[in-house]
């Protein structure tokens, strides 16, 4: 059973998952607006919501941050971007592939 874990680097706008100490495989993301940054810490996957409706795409995994989360897009040309007021947009494909992998508590770094 593989251990997994993310690793979100802000200043490469990467979400990286991580099995142990190795990287599984690396996704665009886009980050939090200068006014609504995205908060750097440690956090678990609290909740995992199919369809969330709304710009959060086709999924939503919950942080241990009340109101922030890993999620699909509407808007796919903000990925790479300074776009969210604070969670991390993935394209829909992308966050469809990470639900799959992680469970909820998986532990989520968000780093500078």
């Amino acid at each position: 059973m593989p251990a997994y874990r993310i690793i979100v680097d802000l200043s490469e706008r990467t979400l990286y998952l991580l099995d142990g100490n190795q990287v599984v495989n690396g996704y665009p993301i886009g980050i939090g607006k200068m006014l609504t940054q995205t908060p750097q810490g440690e956090y678990t996957i609290i909740n995992k919501v199919p369809n969330p409706g709304g710009p959060f795409g086709a999924f939503w995994l919950g942080l241990s941050r009340p109101h922030y989360g890993i999620h699909g897009t509407n808007n796919p040309s903000s990925i790479g971007t300074m776009a969210s007021h604070g969670c991390i947009r993935m394209h829909n494909r992308d966050v469809l592939s990470l639900s799959r992998l992680v469970s909820i508590g998986t532990r989520v770094t968000i780093r500078q």
